[in-house]
């Protein structure tokens, strides 16, 4: 069996941004009626990719859907600067709830996370997934940075649907210049844009790659450059500005690190496609304007 850990506000955000906007009894819909079809694509037609490279493609028979029912978490309480849902058009979080039901309606399990995000409660399922012998592998169909520190050999995998990219360990470290579990120290050394975290001055992917590839985590960096094994440019400012702001570098590792912990239904049982709730979907097609009929599933 494979599983499928899905980002539903990636799923939701893309939608919003690529498809055309469309009303219905006064509210916008078109990113839900665009999330829908794209689901049901996923559900209907036999096109994930199979573990073993053969080119025949396997039915999404178990998956959880994750979304950041609002944006803040308790990230938001570390770091004053962390991401917020300040500046999202009402148009998009007035389909939030929207998505959820109609994700849920589809027969899909559902997190909708508040105090954690997303992409904790895949990193969740992705970790205790791992250690059950009936996995053979999981999918994470998303593609933020964050989400390659839970790769694992090729048993958990990213998987970027829309390119049909499979991001395994060796493709993680040819992509990002570090080993998965050095995800989180990339990201606090060289900054995050998408998530508010900011970095240290001066440093970059480059530099940090090369520290990281030698050390592995921050904490294991000596303070002092002349200690390091590997070349760097630029060291001794490199050095001194980690030697001043180790607290922060702490701070923006612990931001960006995945929690496992999340209280989320994730054993394989659980997380079965049982097959369209019919009445509930019946129910947001009709919310949304759509014909249920025209929805192959």
């Amino acid at each position: 069996m494979q599983v499928h850990l899905i980002d539903g506000t990636y799923e939701l955000f893309r939608q919003w941004f690529g498809a055309p906007p469309a009303q219905h009894a006064g509210r916008e819909v078109g990113a839900v009626r665009s999330m829908i079809r794209s689901f049901a694509m996923l559900l209907s037609r036999p096109s994930q990719p199979r573990p073993d490279g053969d080119r025949e493609r396997l039915p999404m028979t178990h998956a959880g859907v994750a979304f950041d029912h609002v944006i803040e978490s308790f990230r938001n309480d570390l770091f004053d600067g962390y991401k917020t849902g300040d500046g999202l058009p009402e148009a998009l979080t007035g389909q939030f709830d929207l998505a959820e039901r109609a994700t849920a309606a589809l027969g899909l399990t559902v997190w909708s996370m508040v105090e954690f995000e997303a992409d904790d409660a895949i990193a969740t399922a992705a970790h205790h997934l791992a250690d059950d012998p009936a996995v053979e592998r999981i999918l994470i169909t998303a593609v933020d940075k964050d989400m390659c520190q839970c790769v694992t050999g090729s048993r958990v995998v990213c998987w970027d649907r829309f390119k049909d990219a499979v991001l395994d360990e060796p493709a993680v470290l040819a992509k990002h210049g570090v080993a998965p579990p050095s995800i989180p120290d990339l990201l606090a050394l060289v900054g995050d844009t998408a998530d508010g975290i900011p970095g240290l001055e001066g440093w970059g992917k480059s530099s940090a790659g090369k520290l990281l590839g030698a050390y592995r985590h921050i904490p294991a960096i000596p303070d002092d450059h002349a200690a390091w094994t590997v070349a760097v440019r630029g060291a001794d400012k490199l050095a001194r500005t980690l030697r001043d702001h180790r607290a922060e570098a702490a701070l923006y590792r612990t931001l960006a690190t995945l929690r496992t912990d999340c209280p989320i239904p994730w054993r394989p049982a659980e997380l079965a496609w049982r097959g369209v709730d019919r009445p509930a979907f019946a129910a947001i097609c009709d919310e949304i304007g759509v014909d249920p009929a025209s929805i192959r599933l």
